[in-house]
Formats: structure tokens, sequence, C-alpha cells
């Protein structure tokens, strides 16, 4: 049985319209730089507010996991690849 590995990592994403467009967007910026995103699991929901008491942005915190590829040794002295975690 072969068995795979995840990294997770925490991001934030901001909307001025819902915490759903605000998870949205820290996903969508997330998944530009990250292969294989597996699950989003929301960690806290906050908003800001200004001095009025209005919202002015909505923020989620969440978790992405996504499949973790080792990077071989040699390309470490080549040119860099595209993306951070990309395999290889």
């Amino acid at each position: 049985m072969t068995g795979s590995t995840y990294k997770i990592i925490e991001v934030v994403g901001t909307s001025d319209t819902s915490w759903e467009d605000a998870a949205q967007n820290a996903i969508k910026a997330a998944d530009e730089h990250i292969r294989d995103l597996r699950v989003a699991e929301v960690k806290k929901l906050d908003l800001t507010v200004d001095k009025d008491g209005k919202i002015t942005s909505y923020r989620a915190r969440l978790d992405l996991s996504f499949k973790y590829y080792k990077m071989i040794k040699e390309i470490k002295t080549q040119e860099r690849p595209k993306d951070l975690y990309s395999d290889i």
C-alpha cells in the first residue's frame, strides 16, 4: 500500500461582501501558486468594522492541504521550478 503526504498551510482571504467570497478569494490566490489543493477547512471567520460599527470587510482563515512532492536534489542547483510546491 502506498501512502501520500500532504502539507497544510494557513491562509486568510478577505472580501467586502461575504465570508464565502473571502474564503473563495483565499483559495483562488493559493491555487495560483500551489498544485493539487485537496481540502480547505475554515478555521475562523471574523470581520472588521469602522468607527460607526459598519462592517468594512469579511475575513476567512483557512487551513489548506495539498499533496506534498519531494524536490529532486539536482534541481536545486539548476533553474528553480515555477511553483514552490510543484511536482518535479
